[in-house]
């Protein structure tokens, strides 16, 4: 008689690779919506004691943050979160001025019935996360609703870099979301409902103009909390 099979009640083992993942999707978002701010120590030890992991998953995650910039190591082998990069500010203004123009004057130019359901699903999204002052739903939602508008444009290369720069830029709209207490004014869904209204007509200009104009404020709004008024009023 062959002897009965033993159960365990051990935990499944975790997947190979997936601890890395949960490491470094967890710590991104964190480093990128400032929870974690820049200068912010980051410890292996805790972090594998938080995480309740070896330190070979956490060194990982922390090697694929470091491969985006988001953490950097300082000659005392100690490692933290990236300052902003205030220097590179101005062409990445300059790249995200360009995708809100041409990404949305494309989309009234390609779009399809169904594109204009989506963007219009995402802009909801939007507006239920301005009235409920969530500013990562915020931040989060207006990402969808301008990759909604991308998407319509049918270039897949300028949906790519234009997501690349939301995502990029998490922590400067983190920033930029604060300037306002996390309560944005009505006035940014109205500017969502102009620009679906433009893409609706096929208006490409009224498009192109809109874009830029939503880009100009956020980069004016940004530029104002990281530079400030500092010219010297003097009489002569």
């Amino acid at each position: 008689m062959k002897p009965a099979k033993t159960t365990t009640n051990a935990a499944p083992e975790r997947k190979r690779g997936s601890g890395v993942k949960l490491v470094y999707d967890l710590l991104r978002d964190e480093i990128l919506d400032l929870v974690l701010p820049p200068g912010s120590p980051i410890d292996e030890v805790q972090l594998a004691e938080r995480f309740e992991m070896s330190r070979t998953p956490i060194r990982e995650a922390l090697v694929r943050l470091a491969g985006e910039g988001l953490i950097v190591t300082l000659p005392n082998r100690s490692t933290m979160v990236s300052n902003l990069d205030f220097l590179n500010l101005s062409p990445f203004f300059d790249a995200l001025m360009l995708m809100y123009r041409v990404t949305t004057q494309l989309a009234a130019q390609n779009h399809r019935p169904e594109d204009l359901d989506a963007i219009r699903v995402r802009q909801a999204e939007f507006a239920g996360a301005v009235r409920a002052q969530d500013a990562l739903a915020m931040i989060a939602t207006n990402a969808a609703f301008h990759a909604a508008i991308a998407e319509a444009g049918r270039n897949p290369y300028f949906n790519s870099l234009f997501s690349r720069l939301l995502d990029e830029g998490r922590r400067f709209l983190r920033l930029y979301y604060q300037s306002y207490d996390d309560r944005l004014p009505q006035q940014f869904v109205d500017e969502h409902e102009d620009m679906i209204a433009a893409i609706a007509a096929r208006d490409i200009v009224a498009a192109e103009r809109l874009g830029r104009a939503h880009a100009e404020q956020i980069i004016q709004q940004i530029q104002k909390l990281t530079v400030g008024d500092k010219r010297l009023e003097m009489t002569l």
